[in-house]
Order: structure tokens, then C-alpha cells, then sequence
């Protein structure tokens, strides 16, 4: 069987060095993987999963949040990526979302995000690391569960949002010491699971390199590989 092709969205600018990353925890687990971004020409072979990566803000203004200033956003990209999922989604795509990838989950299935963590979790510690110094817990009975294999998990941080109100069928798999979630999943159904840290940067930890097996192994399955005309 071919290795199943696995599309990964970046921001345009400076995102090649997170897809990078993204390609080799792919590549260890024998998945291939195309780079999408905004005005980049789409794939001519179908996709059999997604990951939708971390980067900039999501604009406010697409779930009703706060505006905050001196904040990037990327509103071409904000297209791209709920485009992808308007067709994946209903396809029964395997996705998994990375940081800004797990809000996007949301936000397309009509949840919310706190535009700022800060705000909302005042006690929460102020971090900011690509190093696992942040501890999760896991819901014992979710999917993450099962793949990660450790709870609780240590995991880096480098997010100023979260989740807020969930998404249609979502249900939360994980939370930090101050309560913000850390993981989403779907409640039944295909592969999707959104995860609010950068396991692409823990390549040493085995718990996070089986997220990506977790994605390969649900892509092989795939019924229904997306075609790139729907991603037009």
C-alpha cells in the first residue's frame, strides 16, 4: 500500500520551518506530506488525512471574540484552513489539529476561543516554551488516552488562546493545572483531535511521535481520500 499523503497547513510566511518538523514526524511514521498554504497551488493527488498547524491568531472576528491589538493574524490563511475543513470534515477526513489547528477545529464546528488566556485563567503561570514544562491531565476514557499513553503528560506552550465554548460533537480530552483546555476530540466518529501543544517539537517523546502514527494509521483506513477540487 502507498504511504497515505497527508496535507499540512503552515502560515506562508516563516512556515517552513514548521512544516519542516511536521514532514519529518510524518516521515518516521510512513506517512508523505504536502505543504498548503494560502494561494499555494493544491495537491494533484488526493489527501488521505490533514494537519492543520500551529502559527498565527485566529481572527477574532470569525467566532465573535475580543479584538485584541498588536496581535498577528492571518486572514488568507483563516480561508484556507476553513475551507479545508468545510470538505474534511463532511468526507470523514482524518485531522489532526496543532495548536491554532486544534482552535480552528472549533471554531469551524461554531465554538469559541478565549482571545486571551491570560484574562479568563489570572492565576494561570505566564509560559512560553518549546520544552515539556507544562503538565496535562487526560480524560481517562478519551481517544488521546489511548494514543498518548502517559497522564499525566508533560508538553511545551506557546499559546495566548484556547478553547472556550466547544464545537458540535466535540468533548474535552485534556486540561493543564489551571483548568484551560489542552485537548479537544471528536465524540464519536473518524479521527479528529485537536491538541493545544507542538508535538511536532517533542520528536524525542514517543507519547507525541504516536500522535502522528495515530493520524497515519486513520489515513490508510480512509475511505474517501479528498480530491483537490474540493479544496477550490
Amino acid at each position: 500500500m502507498t504511504n497515505p499523503l497527508i496535507g499540512v497547513t503552515t502560515s506562508r510566511r516563516g512556515g517552513w520551518r514548521s512544516y519542516l518538523m511536521h514532514r519529518l514526524a510524518l516521515a518516521r511514521v510512513g506517512a508523505r506530506s504536502v505543504r498548503l498554504i494560502p494561494g499555494g497551488a493544491l495537491p494533484d493527488e488526493p489527501l488521505q488525512g490533514l494537519v492543520i498547524g500551529g502559527g498565527d491568531d485566529i481572527g477574532a472576528e470569525i467566532y465573535g471574540g475580543k479584538v485584541l491589538p498588536d496581535v498577528r493574524i492571518d486572514p488568507e490563511r483563516d480561508k484556507l484552513e476553513l475551507g479545508l475543513l468545510k470538505a474534511a470534515l463532511p468526507a470523514e477526513l482524518p485531522i489532526l489539529g496543532i495548536c491554532r489547528g486544534s482552535q480552528m477545529i472549533n471554531v469551524a464546528l461554531g465554538g469559541t476561543l478565549h482571545t486571551d488566556i491570560y484574562e479568563v485563567y489570572v492565576q494561570a503561570p505566564k509560559m512560553r516554551t518549546v520544552l515539556p514544562r507544562k503538565t496535562v491531565t487526560v480524560e481517562a476514557d478519551s481517544r488521546l488516552n489511548g494514543i498518548l499513553r502517559c497522564n499525566p503528560c508533560q508538553v511545551n506552550a506557546l499559546h495566548h488562546q484556547s478553547v472556550d465554548k466547544l464545537g458540535r460533537g466535540l468533548r474535552i480530552a485534556a486540561r493543564d493545572e489551571s483548568g484551560i483546555v489542552q485537548a479537544i476530540e471528536n465524540e464519536s466518529g473518524p479521527f479528529l483531535l485537536g491538541v493545544q501543544w507542538h508535538p511536532e517539537l517533542l520528536f524525542w517523546k514517543k507519547p507525541q511521535q504516536r500522535l502522528f502514527a495515530a493520524l497515519t494509521a486513520a489515513a490508510k483506513e480512509a475511505e474517501v481520500p479528498l480530491m483537490a477540487a474540493a479544496l477550490s
